[in-house]
């Protein structure tokens, strides 16, 4: 989902380095989740483990890409519908 904000939102080629550091951000807590595969959507979690700073930049990302990914990403889309 970045890397769709950052090739169709920002037109970036490739993803800045403070995308980059989202994205790996992003990844490292979601692999130490402590609700692991049965986790809700971030924002509904009940413990909120994201920093300030990367938590509003993912919530943009999400704001902008959320509303277009049944356009880039139909199965995923339906898929976080249907998990929500």
């Amino acid at each position: 989902m970045i890397e769709l904000y950052c090739r169709h939102h920002l037109k970036e080629n490739t993803m800045p380095e403070e995308y980059q550091h989202l994205a790996e951000y992003a990844c490292r807590h979601l692999d130490h989740c402590r609700y692991g595969e049965k986790k809700s959507a971030c924002k509904d979690c009940p413990t909120h483990c994201y920093a300030p700073k990367e938590r509003e930049q993912i919530r943009k990302v999400m704001r902008w890409v959320g509303p277009r990914m049944i356009f880039y990403s139909p199965i995923d889309a339906i898929r976080h519908i249907f998990n929500k």
